[in-house]
């Protein structure tokens, strides 16, 4: 075993979700205490490519690493453990076990030869230096998308106790991150009972901001807008300053039909209705899969009606990508990719004009901001600004005046 002389050499690569990278950090942190140098690769397997990167990437470093340890584990690796176990010195370990200190060293013990004197010799993945804090506060998901692996290699929904993500939180603050972001696999369907009433992801935001007051902003990764709570939480963006006027819906689509197809939750009119609740004041940005199977030019169409209706200064669209094991993978009227890529395009190009026009209208405007490295900042809604001027210290939070645009970021003068 490691652990001797204290060099805590551990280096991560995370694939995927925000959430993948908050999990590596915690492994190699917990790892500290009994391996002094390994590597941790957290894989996914949202999409074919994401799972193929994921055994690129791993065979990869064993090559230039031949004397390291290499945990590989996340949803690629849950999911086709086969793809790793023959790379040298890699140890594969499923999300179940993913933390829990015991399941690694299990794997180096069960090894039929042990690694002396590891050495890290080349590892290009640069340490990710970030001004705000993601607190995971849920995992796994209950719901039955048809398109979807991670819920079936996360597993069931599992909400975290209300003590625990107050401790995260009130260390992320002590140690300067003023910026909080929640984030998990289904981060709205959050709840726990409290004096035998459901304490929900809005209950969630308005204690941690009352409990510590040191937050200066706290935000959401993607929620799912069929939710009844996002009603709520969209009510306490509107009355509470530090809550980010930002919202990014787990959308898919904005085609009833195609909605229905999915098993997703929500329709195009649940979305219209929460835009305008939040009443010209928050924007939002969208997930949006294109081509799912039976996706027409006409249902393709009503997705992009929406996008002009609601205005979403945001999307993230992709291909449909068909994972075995699921209901979506087998249905009938696959959409060629040619046509996907054309749609995400499309849809993108939109998406980006939404966002040219918004921020067209933000100029002359002094926002709170927060400072990132190289005097580059985020505004609420997550905008990147240029901060003109003298040198401003990461996690600042400060105002500045919008004067300008430069391609996809404002210019600003630090007020």
């Amino acid at each position: 075993m490691q652990a001797e002389n204290n060099k805590n050499n551990i280096k991560t690569l995370s694939f995927g979700c925000r959430l993948n990278a908050l999990e590596s950090e915690k492994i190699k942190n917990m790892l500290f205490s009994v391996i002094d140098t390994a590597v941790v690769v957290n894989t996914c397997a949202v999409t074919a490519e994401a799972e193929r990167q994921s055994g690129q990437q791993v065979r990869k470093i064993a090559r230039e690493n031949p004397n390291v340890p290499i945990f590989v584990t996340g949803c690629a690796a849950t999911r086709n453990r086969e793809l790793f176990c023959d790379i040298p010195n890699t140890i594969v370990v499923a999300n179940s076990d993913k933390m829990k200190l015991s399941a690694y060293i299990d794997g180096l013990n069960a090894r039929p030869c042990g690694i002396e004197n590891p050495e890290i010799v080349r590892f290009h993945q640069a340490d990710e230096k970030l001004s705000k804090k993601f607190i995971q506060i849920q995992n796994g998901c209950n719901h039955d998308c048809t398109y979807c692996i991670t819920r079936l290699l996360r597993g069931r929904s599992e909400s975290f106790e209300y003590a625990n993500i107050l401790g995260d939180v009130q260390q992320a603050v002590k140690n300067g991150f003023y910026e909080i972001v929640l984030t998990g696999v289904d981060l709205a369907s959050y709840v726990k009972q409290i004096d035998g009433k459901p304490f929900l992801i809005s209950d969630l935001c308005r204690k941690l901001l009352a409990d510590v007051p040191g937050i200066r902003r706290l935000r959401l990764s993607s929620v799912d807008p069929a939710v009844p709570d996002i009603d709520r939480v969209i009510d306490l963006i509107l009355a509470e300053s530090r809550m980010m006027p930002h919202l990014h819906f787990s959308m898919q689509s904005g085609s009833d039909a195609i909605l229905k197809s999915m098993r997703r939750r929500h329709t195009a009119q649940r979305v219209c209705d929460l835009v305008a609740r939040g009443a010209g004041r928050i924007t939002f940005s969208w997930d949006i899969i294109c081509g799912f199977p039976g996706e027409t030019d006409e249902l393709f169409n009503e997705t992009l009606q929406l996008v002009q209706e609601t205005k979403p200064i945001k999307i993230h669209a992709f291909p449909f990508s068909p994972r075995p094991g699921t209901v979506a993978a087998d249905m009938p009227n696959q959409v060629n990719r040619a046509i996907s890529k054309e749609r995400v395009r499309i849809i993108s190009d939109m998406a980006n004009k939404n966002r040219a026009e918004f921020m067209q209208a933000q100029i002359g405007k002094v926002v709170q901001v927060l400072v990132e490295e190289n005097n580059t900042a985020r505004d609420p809604h997550d905008i990147a600004v240029r901060i003109e001027g003298q040198p401003i210290a990461a996690r600042t939070v400060c105002d500045v005046k919008l004067i300008d645009i430069k391609d996809d970021y404002f210019i600003g003068n630090n007020c």
